[in-house]
């Protein structure tokens, strides 16, 4: 199973001019703690996906809401020449793919 197929929700969007995030929502606890709690859920294996150094990734977790966030850097600024999605919200597409 992938991220895809566990999340009811899974999108991108920017979070200021240097980072974007995925947030994972699921409808259920069992889901919510598959993923956060799969070996390949790692900062490690999410920088491997975005080609950044996993130092710079932060998770975010909201068990409350059953809710994951994945606070990425821009590898270029927001609006800037370099950026090829000012919105990031075309930035989900690795993650939503992870097999978990």
């Amino acid at each position: 199973m992938n991220i895809y197929d566990a999340a009811s929700v899974c999108r991108s969007k920017n979070a200021g001019p240097f980072q974007v995030t995925v947030d994972l929502m699921f409808k259920d606890m069992e889901t919510y703690l598959k993923v956060l709690n799969s070996p390949s859920f790692t900062v490690e294996n999410i920088g491997r996906l975005y080609h950044t150094d996993p130092e710079k990734i932060m998770i975010k977790t909201f068990e409350k809401i059953l809710t994951i966030k994945v606070v990425l850097p821009r590898a270029a600024s927001s609006g800037s020449f370099f950026d090829s999605d000012v919105y990031g919200s075309q930035q989900h597409f690795p993650l939503g793919a992870l097999e978990i």
